[in-house]
């Protein structure tokens, strides 16, 4: 088990390690001089060269590369005058913040709505694939199919444009989103996420519903099961210990593998919705054009991913007890 982990940590690092390097070349290497955009329109050669000198943009482009990997262990310092504390992911062009600063004030906001998205789709989307399975080819089962299909084919944006015109417009059942503080406030608080954590939850759902449901039914013909009916189980008992946790294993890996990418930010639909996390801070700094801010952003969702990856393996044997990771 131990060998396992340390070969998963070493694989995630290797991983991390390629993502921040392609990233790094597509950002800095391809993309338009920052300090003209820093300059703007009035500008002269001298502050254009006194701007690229004090954000380490003279140096050689594998220079930039490590200092930027050194910034990551140890901090590091720019010629401004500002320090960034380990781990730096970078100084922003637009904000003259620290990009670490910036995230970590967005993180909390985007845990939030990923977790209450998540909670909401794996209930979802575990019971009405159950369902689905038990009441197969009767009007239950093709109600929930189209349901689900109506779930896929919705864009995550009409969707929350339609939700917000309808409760919040219409019939005005939640109030406008505001961003206030759980200490203040916490009902109003919880009414600002409904929305989003429905609109990311149905489209997530509809997905786990047909995958619950195919997985379910596959499991129904193994012997094991046929075993355990032979042998006189309550069907409850079947249904619960023998047909659903086996159709579990693949839930678990879509779920872990979902909920890291939406630790990245759910950029649509915060951004809709207005609500400051990580990936209305990466629509903000597209338009703006924010090198360090998109590439910290990308780095981050790549680390959540990888490090997703390797928790739902390790999960996978107190799941299903075929799966051995000490044997992988």
């Amino acid at each position: 088990m131990t060998r396992y982990v340390v070969h998963r940590l070493w694989g995630m690092l290797v991983v991390l390690f390629l993502v921040s390097l392609f990233t790094y070349i597509i950002f800095f290497a391809l993309s338009p001089d920052p300090a003209v955009q820093i300059c703007g329109k009035n500008c002269t050669p001298e502050r254009i060269d006194q701007i690229r000198a004090n954000l380490g943009l003279t140096e050689p482009f594998l220079t930039q590369y490590l200092h930027f990997l050194q910034g990551l262990f140890t901090g590091r310092d720019y010629g401004n005058g500002v320090h960034c504390p380990a781990p730096c992911l970078g100084y922003s062009f637009q904000t003259s913040q620290v990009v670490t600063d910036m995230i970590m004030q967005r993180l909390p906001v985007t845990a939030v709505v990923a977790v209450g998205a998540a909670v909401l789709w794996l209930l979802a989307g575990v019971i009405g694939g159950l369902v689905s399975a038990v009441r197969e080819g009767k009007f239950t089962d093709r109600f929930i199919a189209g349901l689900t299909l109506a779930g896929m084919s919705i864009p995550n944006y009409v969707l929350a444009l339609a939700l917000q015109y309808v409760f919040v417009v219409w019939l005005q059942w939640l109030p406008f989103p505001q961003a206030v503080p759980f200490a203040d406030d916490p009902v109003r608080w919880f009414l600002n996420f409904i929305l989003p954590w429905t609109v990311l939850a149905i489209g997530y759902a509809s997905s786990y519903t047909r995958l619950t449901r195919a997985n379910v039914i596959d499991t129904l013909g193994e012997n094991f099961v046929r075993t355990a009916k032979a042998k006189g189980l309550p069907p409850a008992l079947v249904w619960r210990r023998h047909a659903l946790r086996p159709a579990l294993t693949p839930i678990v890996t879509i779920a872990g593998m979902d909920f890291a990418g939406l630790l990245g930010g759910a950029l649509i639909t915060e951004t809709v919705f207005g609500i400051n996390g990580v990936g209305k801070l990466a629509a903000d700094s597209i338009t703006k054009n924010d090198q360090p801010v998109i590439m910290a952003v990308t780095l981050l969702a790549a680390f959540f991913v990888v490090v997703g990856n390797m928790v739902v393996d390790l999960l996978y044997s107190a799941i299903d007890p075929r799966v051995r990771v000490g044997t992988s």
